[in-house]
Order: C-alpha cells, then sequence, then structure tokens
C-alpha cells in the first residue's frame, strides 16, 4: 500500500470521532425526548418547541421523529459580500500538536443566509446549538422531574443569548488531515452548546457530555427544559442526540 494511503487510512481512524457520518439506525420514540442523528456536518435540525407541544397534546401517540427540519448548509460562494459576515471562515487547527484551541486565521468567502423553517426554537448541528431569539441558563439539576416549580429559582438564573461563532461550526473536512478546516460564520448558543463538548488532544477526540438540566427561554417569555440524555448512537456513532425535553415549563 502507498506510504500515503497508509497516512490518510491511519488519520482517519485517530480522527474518526469527528469523521462520524455513518448512517445511523432509526430508534424508537420516547415519550418527552428527541433523537436527532446530527452527525452530518452539512445540515442543521430545526425544533419548534411550541409545535412540538401542540402535536403531542392533540396526539399522544405523536411519532417525534418528525418534529423536526431539517436543511443543509449552502457552501456556494456568493456574487457579492453584504458585509453580514455570512460565509465560510477557513482556520488551520493544531489537530496533532497543542491541540484545537490553537488556530490561525486562513479564508474567507461569502454564502447566502442559512435556511431555515418560518418557526423554530433552537436548532443543532453536531455539538454546536443556536436558537430563535432565546436565551438560556445551566441549572444544577440532573434530571427533568428535579426542577422547581418556583418561579423565583427562574428569575436567579444568568440566561444567556446566542454569539457571533466563525471558528466552532465545523462543516468542511476535505483538508482535515492538513489542519485546515471550513467553518460556516454563525450565531450560537455557548451555553447550550457546552452539553456537548469536543476536545483535541486527545486523539481520538474525547467527547464530554453534561447532563445538566437547561432552561430554555423563548422570546414570547415562556420557558421550556433541554437536557442531552446521550450523544451516541446503539452503533457508537457520535453526536447522535438523545434529548429529554419539557415545555412549557
Amino acid at each position: 500500500m502507498p506510504a500515503a494511503a497508509i497516512l490518510l487510512s491511519a488519520c482517519e481512524g485517530i480522527l474518526g470521532g469527528i469523521y462520524d457520518e455513518v448512517p445511523d439506525e432509526t430508534r424508537p420514540t420516547v415519550s418527552g425526548e428527541l433523537y436527532i442523528d446530527a452527525s452530518d456536518w452539512k445540515k442543521w435540525h430545526y425544533i419548534d418547541l411550541p409545535s412540538l407541544s401542540d402535536a403531542v397534546a392533540a396526539d399522544p401517540d405523536y411519532n417525534t421523529s418528525s418534529a423536526w427540519q431539517t436543511y443543509t448548509i449552502d457552501m456556494t460562494r456568493a456574487d457579492e459580500d453584504d458585509g453580514s459576515g455570512r460565509g465560510i471562515y477557513t482556520y488551520w487547527y493544531d489537530v496533532f500538536g497543542e491541540g484545537i484551541s490553537r488556530r490561525e486565521y486562513r479564508d474567507f468567502y461569502p454564502t447566502a443566509a442559512q435556511a431555515e423553517p418560518e418557526r423554530w426554537t433552537f436548532a443543532v448541528h453536531r455539538n454546536n446549538v443556536r436558537t430563535n431569539g432565546c436565551t438560556v441558563a445551566a441549572t444544577r439539576y440532573g434530571s427533568l422531574d428535579e426542577l422547581p416549580d418556583d418561579d423565583n429559582y427562574y428569575r436567579s438564573l444568568e440566561f444567556k443569548g446566542d454569539e457571533w461563532n466563525e471558528s466552532d461550526v465545523w462543516i468542511d473536512q476535505d483538508r482535515m488531515l492538513l489542519g485546515i478546516i471550513g467553518n460556516q460564520g454563525s450565531a450560537v448558543n455557548t451555553v447550550l452548546s457546552s452539553w456537548l463538548r469536543i476536545e483535541i488532544p486527545p486523539m481520538p477526540p474525547a467527547f464530554t457530555p453534561d447532563s445538566r438540566v437547561f432552561v430554555i427561554r423563548l422570546g414570547d417569555g415562556t420557558m421550556g427544559a433541554l437536557q442531552l440524555a446521550d450523544y451516541q448512537s446503539a452503533v457508537g456513532v457520535k453526536c447522535c442526540l438523545s434529548i429529554k425535553y419539557r415545555y412549557p415549563l
């Protein structure tokens, strides 16, 4: 086998936790839980909590496997840069050295705005989460059932909105063996995204989940609760998200 092929094979094994895009099996739906295969690098999955709540109220046997909408990330270069910052940001990451915390900007090109549904509350892309004008706070609770029925508690929480990000929404892995990764410029919610962290080093990457309950406050003032119950499929594919939810609180 040529040396280049050996290197490619070895590196794909080392980076297996990042590259995971194996078609996943379908899981049976569980009441109060969503199962979303968010492992694809080029797709956002959008969930609308009020619509989901209405659907379950109308039909207790509602199949939550149809509770979200998926939109592909359009990487086509736009004819002009409109100054919005929307586009693809390329960075070099020190994947095989100090780790992904060390990075250097390489390039940018503009794209069209990310397509999204008319109504949505939050969206997931691998370990990234963004919201539709919501704010999010972490709680100290490890179960939805432990959440208090006390308005004063929720008023005491520190809620945080989305922030613009150019280096964490990884979407282009074509040159990853060189440490070059393309990112979608996007607002992300760093609080909710903290429910699954990817750390390099070590190799293979370390996936660290945070099983605490997060409270999401919608623009209309209503609140819901979200908890990452698992981040792997039954066959070990990473970023297959089992999300427990409650809405409204």
